[in-house]
């Protein structure tokens, strides 16, 4: 902007637009309604926030590509597992019969389901132990855990520069982006180089910056639309 513009923005006028941005698109990228597969995993990993360890909570469409839960917690605990379960509960039209869950073998994934089947909603966990096959399920379901431990090694490529967060605030802003990007405007290998979500109003943009401004807007629009609804 200096070179280009002659104008001067500050680091933290950045983080004050950073945050905006996120605030807007959180509630479209949680609202939106995904095409679902049947494959879903789950995973916890580490994000440094004021000074101290966080667990980031994802949950992933392992067919689709899509990130369905990315829940900042301080705590590795049952409620941020049920919380993070919940995201993706409420994005299905309906609860299939054979819902299943892989994650790692973390008990508070087999206390969250316990959590949901008190109030009757039914799904399966299967638990991926350690890093060799050693009982059958991990042997059978390990190709999944292993997607959803490729999306944290790719979440960990982009906030390394971070060096962390000065606050939940901020944490959540960056997680926030990083799943509007991965989600409507990152193209994927698996995909045969096409993003997750597909939108015509977002792929017939010829760079990356105009189909951030046009996700911005839908995520405007979509804002405006529920107001008035």
């Amino acid at each position: 902007m200096q070179d280009v513009h002659g104008v001067t923005i500050s680091h933290q006028t950045i983080l004050n637009y950073e945050n905006s941005v996120a605030l807007l698109l959180k509630p479209y990228v949680d609202h939106y309604p995904y095409e679902l597969s049947d494959q879903f995993c789950g995973d916890e990993t580490y994000i440094r926030v004021n000074g101290r360890w966080h667990y980031l909570f994802f949950f992933f469409d392992a067919v689709k590509k899509i990130i369905l839960s990315y829940r900042v917690s301080p705590n590795r605990d049952t409620a941020s597992a049920i919380q993070a379960i919940n995201d993706v509960l409420i994005k299905m039209k309906e609860i299939p019969e054979n819902l299943t869950f892989v994650v790692d073998g973390n008990p508070i994934y087999l206390l969250a389901q316990h959590f949901f089947a008190q109030h009757q909603i039914s799904f399966d966990v299967k638990q991926v132990i350690g890093l060799t096959n050693e009982d059958p399920v991990s042997t059978e379901f390990r190709p999944l855990k292993q997607i959803i431990e490729r999306l944290n090694r790719t979440f960990k490529g982009n906030y390394r520069s971070t060096h962390g967060f000065g606050s939940n605030h901020g944490s959540v802003s960056f997680v926030t982006l990083f799943a509007a990007y991965f989600n409507f405007l990152r193209p994927h290998a698996s995909l045969e180089g096409k993003v997750p979500v597909v939108n015509p109003e977002l792929s017939g943009l010829p760079t990356m910056p105009a189909r951030w401004t046009k996700l911005i807007e839908l995520a405007q629009r979509w804002i405006v639309e529920q107001r008035t609804a």
